[in-house]
């Protein structure tokens, strides 16, 4: 059997290391924000390139803090992509806000800033887009777009832990970014984690009382706010799993490197502006759902990443055409990937594909 993710072979590379940092957390009994996550706020920061990082309880959690902390509210729209997970957009109407959806590129399927200016009105207030499958969009043009309309920049980085764009870290181009620790992710926790990350004091203060209750000291809730904080624990495994995080990257990128050369498929653009960090490596084919059903049965673990579209949920209730995120959602499919990946076994997963289209 080849896994779509091997967990435990990563914390058995890391288990001295993380053990140690979580029984420092139990031995001082700072489960709650305390020490580790300062600690590893601090590290994130730097790591990203930016001044500041705020730790949260999930990446969710951090895309609402980061439209709040950002002045979206009631009536406002935020434009983003459909081709995401469902946070993206629900974080949105959290705050009362309507997403607004641009169809992606082909190739990279991430936003197309060629559809962005038609959608904007005079209601909105943010420009989101999405760094998919750890690459990131093209963020030259919608900053351009951004600031001719004086919108806000917030990156969905969920996926991009490390990514590069022109040189810059992914989370560091736009006005504020967010990234996702969830278990599966480049850099996971042990459990659900987020955070948010920018170069604007204002944004971190006011995010700082929201993840707490509002709280601007113990007892005095100067604003309504959230449960969002960032356990110690978390924090304590983020900041060893930090460490490795380059390490781990170069692996994902040269596991794709030895994909691309020995798959006859349709496979993700790698765009000429950055250095993806392949949190996921997906292919396109029309016939998606056979070649998993062949993939599965000769014991090839195998996901999708995303079966449909945002604007096609019940939950939404949007409408529009967008074609590109419409294929993709019919055409993707999600090959093993992650640091621990052996030749072997890349090569096994490409044979069988190949197998498949032949």
């Amino acid at each position: 059997m080849i896994p779509f993710l091997d967990l435990k072979a990563q914390y058995r590379s890391i288990k001295e290391e993380v053990d140690a940092a979580i029984a420092d957390v139990i031995t001082n009994t700072q489960f709650i924000l305390g020490p580790a996550v300062e600690g590893f706020e601090r590290d994130f920061a730097a790591y990203c390139g930016v001044d500041y990082c705020v730790g949260v309880n999930s990446g969710t959690s951090a895309l609402h803090l980061a439209m709040l902390a950002a002045g979206v509210g009631e009536d406002d729209e935020v434009i983003t992509v459909s081709h995401t997970f469902v946070a993206t957009a629900a974080a949105i109407m959290y705050c009362g806000a309507r997403p607004v959806f641009v169809d992606v590129t082909p190739g990279t399927y991430t936003m197309d800033a060629a559809l962005i200016e038609a959608a904007i009105t005079p209601r909105t207030k943010a420009i989101m887009p999405v760094h998919l499958y750890g690459q990131c969009a093209d963020m030259h043009p919608i900053m351009e777009i951004a600031r001719k309309h004086k919108l806000v920049i917030i990156e969905d980085a969920a996926q991009a832990h490390g990514a590069r764009y022109r040189g810059k870290r992914a989370g560091s181009i736009g006005d504020i970014a967010i990234f996702s620790f969830y278990p599966g992710k480049n850099l996971g926790a042990y459990g659900e984690g987020g955070a948010v990350v920018t170069n604007n004091r204002d944004y971190v203060d006011r995010m700082r009382m929201l993840r707490d209750h509002g709280q601007s000291r113990k007892y005095a809730h100067d604003i309504l706010g959230y449960n969002y904080r960032l356990e110690g624990i978390q924090g304590a495994v983020l900041g060893v799993k930090l460490r490795h995080l380059d390490d781990w990257n170069r692996a994902r990128r040269a596991h794709a490197a030895k994909y691309r050369s020995l798959l006859k498929a349709n496979l993700l653009e790698e765009a000429s502006y950055g250095e993806p960090v392949y949190h996921i490596f997906p292919l396109f084919s029309p016939q998606r759902d056979a070649l998993q059903a062949h993939l599965t049965a000769r014991g090839i673990a195998t996901g999708i990443h995303y079966p449909i579209p945002v604007h096609l949920q019940k939950a939404f209730g949007e409408s529009g055409s967008f074609p590109i995120t419409e294929r993709a959602a019919r055409e993707t499919l999600s090959l093993p990937m992650f640091a621990e990946l052996t030749e072997e076994q890349i090569a096994t997963v490409a044979a069988t594909v190949n197998d498949f289209a032949s």
